[in-house]
């Protein structure tokens, strides 16, 4: 038996899925229906067809405008041009460019498209489908649509495009996984030089002796520059013929059956991953003695590495792996934080002081927690921005939680160093993960049962030991004189607004109030400031004893 990583899945088994699904046929169907359909002063025509398993969407251009873009080379929009799809936009890629034509044609149906969008049932299957230009505007329509969608809801659509313009530049190409495309040469007529276009979705490539499928957007570029070097560019394109070329293919790979073993190979002993790589070059028609050896091996050797990083990758950062590993260190910091409301200090202090052997293991498994939910927030940042929150609910409310339990302790730390300030240096991460979940806010309930929980409650704002920490800091400018004493005491007042407001809601944890806090040591010291005279809520609630009620939710 082979040692060698287990490949995740196979471009031929994928393709036999799809061939198999009858997904093909169903969507060229439409797009032959919609033809018929075609007005000749028509520049683009989409259609809406029912069938019994799902609703087809279809897009389909004149054959004078077809004809146009195959015989001459468009040019590219800016993303700052086309504000529908700014939501593609990331941090690390803020632009990227679109095939014109395709932008153009989109546009000139936006009315007409914006009402088809309100009336798409969420819970119907929808295939999205197009040939040649149409299937751009089809890629076009699917991401917009996808943009207004939850997850859930967008494992519902599909997009499959037949001999599609490659549509977008090198920024757009990492972000996007949308649709299905078989190849035609004559089409798609991509060489070498085409830099300025990448392919972007899973490529269905066909030939004469079978069908396979490539995601990878480096090795669809490579093949079909290979494929299209073999077959001469056609300078007048019949996009009649082109049309017939695609009916004849649906029918063809439902065809095929594909039985490929390892003797075909030629070779008594190959490696798992060449020998797929090389059934999948085969299966398009791309064989050894077609072009020199030192090519072909050079090709099969680039697509082996590909394979093999994409393996090792998964194989890295299993999302649903690595959130559940997270678990551990989290139970620990859960118990730390329990033993420590039995101390007469709390979570926070108990940490900032540092006094016990367990502080280290929390430092180590608060490391390790940090780095993970980092990457989490960096890999999230890469995705295009919509209006939904980055991070699906079991990342946003487990990042949150996270946020609650472990960034009370960095604070902890950068004030143990006598620094100042924490928000300016406040780590991007933490910024990212409130932030989103205060965008989710409105789909969230209302939590009544909080004052019935409180005891074991995790502070809601992660940031209350911050201002705890600068509360203090004001005390002792109050005391020794320094800075603007009335500027000092309203934002003390300020912060003795917030502290109340957070007691009312039962947002923050009991442990607050117990006397070796630094919460507690903050009243005191307060308290000696204000005297006797001052009265407010917060003083009631301190000096009455009340709030030693909080933990049993019978404050108020």
């Amino acid at each position: 038996m082979s040692n060698s990583p287990p490949l995740s899945g196979s471009g031929l088994e994928l393709a036999n899925l799809v061939v198999s699904s009858g997904l093909l046929n169903q969507s060229w169907d439409s797009i032959l229906k919609l033809y018929r359909e075609l007005n000749p002063s028509e520049q683009i025509r989409f259609g809406t067809y029912q069938q019994s398993n799902c609703t087809v969407i279809a897009f389909v251009t004149s054959p004078t405008l077809t004809k146009h873009h195959l015989q001459e080379e468009d040019e590219l929009v800016s993303s700052s041009f086309l504000p529908l799809f700014h939501f593609l936009c990331t941090k690390s890629n803020p632009t990227f460019s679109i095939h014109k034509a395709a932008v153009t044609l989109f546009s000139s149906l936006i009315d007409q498209l914006t009402n088809l969008k309100n009336q798409i049932s969420n819970s119907v299957p929808l295939i999205v489908t197009g040939h040649s230009v149409g299937g751009s505007v089809a890629s076009l329509f699917t991401l917009w649509l996808l943009e207004s969608m939850n997850l859930v809801d967008a494992k519902h659509v599909l997009c499959i495009t037949f001999g599609a313009p490659l549509i977008a530049n090198q920024d757009l190409v990492p972000r996007l996984f949308v649709s299905l495309s078989p190849h035609n040469p004559n089409a798609m007529q991509v060489d070498s030089g085409s830099v300025a276009y990448q392919p972007f979705g899973t490529y269905l490539l066909c030939s004469e002796s079978g069908y396979t499928c490539i995601e990878d957007s480096e090795e669809v570029f490579q093949l079909l520059v290979t494929m299209g070097s073999e077959t001469p560019k056609n300078q007048n394109p019949n996009v009649e013929l082109e049309i017939f070329y695609y009916t004849e293919t649906v029918k063809l790979v439902e065809d095929i059956v594909i039985y490929q073993g390892i003797s075909k190979l030629g070779e008594v002993e190959v490696h798992p991953l060449r020998a797929r790589t090389i059934l999948q070059l085969d299966a398009i028609g791309v064989k050894r003695t077609q072009q020199a050896c030192s090519e072909f091996n050079t090709l099969i050797t680039n697509m082996e590495r590909r394979e093999m990083f994409r393996v090792l990758k998964r194989k890295d950062f299993d999302p649903d792996k690595k959130l559940n590993d997270m678990k551990v260190p989290m139970a620990y910091l859960e118990w730390y934080k329990k033993t420590s409301m039995s101390g007469k200090e709390g979570y926070y202090d108990s940490y900032k002081n540092n006094r016990f052997p367990e502080d280290m293991d929390v430092k180590k498994f608060k490391k390790r927690l940090n780095d993970y939910w980092k990457k989490v927030v960096e890999e999230a940042e890469r995705m295009p921005q919509s209006e939904n929150a980055p991070l699906n609910h079991r990342w946003l409310y487990g990042g949150n939680i996270y946020r609650r339990m472990v960034e009370p302790l960095d604070i902890a730390d950068y004030y143990s160093k006598g620094l100042k300030n924490y928000k300016a240096k406040r780590s991007e991460h933490y910024k990212k993960l409130e932030e989103w979940l205060e965008a989710d806010a409105p789909t969230r309930k209302p939590d009544n049962n909080k004052k019935l929980n409180v005891s074991n409650s995790l502070t809601e704002d992660s940031c209350f030991w911050e201002r705890v920490e600068e509360a203090l800091i004001l005390c002792k400018l109050l005391r020794n004189g320094e800075g603007d004493g009335e500027l000092t005491k309203m934002n003390l007042v300020t912060f003795e607004v917030y502290v109340m407001k957070q007691i009312k809601n039962y947002a923050v944890s009991p442990d607050i109030f117990l006397e070796g806090s630094s919460f507690m040591r903050w009243w005191r010291e307060y308290e000696s400031i204000i005297g006797t005279i001052y009265i407010s809520e917060l003083t009631e609630l301190m000096k009455t004893g009340k709030y030693n009620k909080y933990a049993d939710g019978k404050i108020f």
